[in-house]
């Protein structure tokens, strides 16, 4: 059995013969522990100990550990443990057992196996005794990881979270010690637990704290090469391990959600018809190579941002690019996870505003799953860091969202894709809207043939009522509309970008050359100072992807086989074969496009600046007058 040949499945066998070791584990054990943990009289009504300010490093004490019975004392007055006691226990011991049977393979793949073996005989000494000590410390890490993962995924998500614990006194000399250590941290964070739902928070915080303190020791081990490429599965646990990439989280529930089709997007052509390519662009990824085609070929849509008035369509975009990779990833058999971070994740708790919008990232970009994540109203989720009446929450969520978008540690994969959503995306900050790799004008119907189809699709067919002399639907022809709608941006529509446009043309004519594509983007950068190298990467990745604007044919996605279930190299070919060459046509239209964006952007944060302005400017003009009234009648006093 191998880690790091794509899925392992560990054999229950495995797992059970660690059974007799776990159940001790979980009856009582002594540890040997650094005297720093919570001790000495408890604070009547707090849950709380007291601590002894006289400095105790170094020292080191025995401590009974028995997680059965510490456990069974949330209900001192019962002898029998409740369900959800006994479910805790139960996780302990199994997740023990899987901890061992994952270490077991864990030898198998590297030296540690054989080493064990000679030291059986002879102690080794030397070269040999050094590698054999840092692999077992590393096997005993990945011990701990795996328990810490486990009970993290298992253990149901009831009652209130918990800050009140702390990591556990890590030992990593041997994998039996590194569990131990664990249970003896969970134990303590059980302690005093005053109900079933406070120790299953407990258990769930001690978890998540195990993880972020072992993350942070990582890097002390090496060797953890085939633990990192690991995927692992125990489907009688519904319980999947994936190395390090992301610390894993709640188990996914099914997605519910109205799904709308194509032909139920009415207007928005552009934006409709990147969403179609983007659900049939990321169903490309290969699990196997943890890469898709299109990021290497170009094209690949990471992050975009969709603006426009209230009720103009963008939650029906959402449900269409949804429910298209939906149906895709169940004709694959790939798991598809879709989220949406919103304002009921932004917390008045330092820090935890953060940490949702870091866990709504992470369970996006698994690079297990097919992901697509939405941030509605991003305008009111994530603040301007200028903005001193944005709450700590709002700026936390700004700091995560940069950072995963395009932060020095982001890895685009192309398993996954992020929409910001916004009716006042002028009210997002600078920096994180340029993060946005496209621009879509979400601007609902437009033309008279929009409203007749859209008031067609609502109206239903309980009715009598005649069509006319019209062909439904014929102007959401997505081609056709489309065409129209990039040929459009062929000449800029913002007033600002006009006038760039129209200085730009009076002295160099047409762009022809690469030198005159430079001075019409530097022209717009001496316009609009937030037109900076950022925007020319999103523009020439918005090229690239129109150059790879190519119609994966719709049965390539009819069976798996036929193009989902194809090797890297296979799809990456036949994906190739398809692209076209980039024209200066689609290098003004999207310089057009985007330029236009920004100069509508500040065109309406600078309207709002100056309505403030009149606005109190109109209030002291007011006052002034109401002072004087009432200096007149004697009513005012300094």
């Amino acid at each position: 059995m191998s880690l790091n040949t794509g899925l392992t499945a560990i054999p229950e066998d495995d797992i059970v013969k660690h059974l007799g070791l776990a159940q001790s584990f979980v009856s009582k054990i002594v540890m040997l522990e650094n005297d720093s943990g919570p001790g000495g009289t408890a604070i009547a009504g707090t849950g709380r100990r007291f601590v002894s300010t006289v400095a105790t490093t170094g020292v080191r004490r025995t401590r009974e550990v028995d997680l059965a019975r510490t456990i069974q004392s949330a209900r001192p007055n019962d002898p029998m443990l409740t369900p959800r006691q006994h479910m805790l226990l139960y996780r302990a011991r199994r997740g023990v057992m899987v901890a061992l049977a994952v270490t077991d393979i864990f030898a198998r793949q590297t030296q540690l196996e054989a080493l064990q073996s000679r030291n059986a005989v002879s102690p080794l000494t030397g070269a040999d005794a050094d590698q054999f000590k840092g692999l077992l410390a590393t096997s005993g890490f990945v011990a701990a990881f795996t328990l810490a993962a486990y009970l993290s995924v298992t253990l149901s998500a009831e009652g209130e979270p918990t800050e009140d614990v702390t990591e556990p006194d890590f030992l990593f000399d041997t994998p039996q010690d590194a569990v131990k250590s664990m249970i003896a941290g969970l134990e303590r964070a059980l302690s005093g637990a005053p109900d079933d739902l406070a120790l299953l928070s407990r258990a769930r915080a001690f978890a998540r704290d195990a993880i972020a303190g072992l993350m942070a020791r990582k890097p002390r081990f090496t060797g953890l090469g085939p633990f990192e490429s690991a995927h692992i599965r125990i489907e009688s646990d519904d319980f999947d391990l994936d190395g390090f990439d992301v610390a894993p989280g709640a188990k996914r529930k099914p997605l519910v959600m109205s799904f709308k089709k194509p032909d139920e997007v009415i207007g928005n052509h552009i934006a409709k018809y990147q969403g179609m390519k983007l659900a049939k662009m990321i169903m490309a990824y290969d699990f196997t190579r943890g890469l898709n085609p299109f990021v290497e070929l170009g094209g690949f849509l990471f992050t975009f941002i969709g603006d426009g008035m209230p009720g103009t369509g963008k939650t029906t975009l959402i449900q269409m690019i949804a429910g298209l990779i939906n149906d895709y990833c169940q004709v694959a058999g790939y798991a598809f996870h879709y989220e949406n971070f919103g304002v009921d994740q932004v917390s008045s708790y330092q820090g935890k505003s953060g940490q949702n919008c870091k866990a709504f990232i992470d369970n996006i970009m698994n690079p297990k799953t097919i992901g697509f994540g939405t941030i509605d109203d991003v305008d009111q989720v994530a603040a301007k860091r200028s903005d001193d009446r944005a709450s700590s929450g709002q700026q936390e969520v700004t700091a995560v969202l940069m950072e995963a978008f395009a932060g020095a540690s982001t890895v685009v994969r192309g398993n996954c894709s992020f929409g910001m959503f916004s009716n006042y995306p002028e009210n997002v900050d600078d920096a994180l809207r340029q993060r946005a790799g496209a621009r879509w004008l979400v601007d609902g119907p437009q033309t008279r043939e929009d409203y007749i189809d859209i008031f067609a699709l609502l109206v239903g067919k309980n009715h009598q009522i005649p069509l006319g002399e019209y062909q439904l639907y014929a102007g959401q022809e997505i081609k056709r509309a489309v065409s129209a709608t990039y040929e459009g941006h062929s000449s800029p529509s913002e007033d600002g970008l006009v006038k760039v446009w129209e200085r730009f043309e009076k002295s160099r004519g047409s762009l022809k050359t690469i030198a005159d594509i430079g001075a019409y983007l530097h022209e717009i950068r001496l316009a609009e100072p937030r037109f900076t190298g950022r925007a020319i990467k999103n523009i020439t990745d918005a090229i690239k992807m129109r150059a790879m604007d190519v119609e994966l044919p719709d049965d390539w996605f009819d069976k798996p086989e036929t193009f989902l279930h194809k090797d890297y190299d296979a799809k990456k070919a036949m994906i190739a074969e398809l692209r076209q060459p980039i024209t200066l046509d689609m290098v003004q239209q999207e310089i057009n496009r985007y330029a236009d964006s920004e100069f509508r952007y500040a065109d309406k944060s600078d309207d709002a600046a100056v309505n403030d302005i009149i606005r109190r400017e109109r209030q002291r003009e007011r006052a002034i007058r109401e002072i004087e009234a009432m200096k007149t009648e004697g009513r005012w006093t300094n």
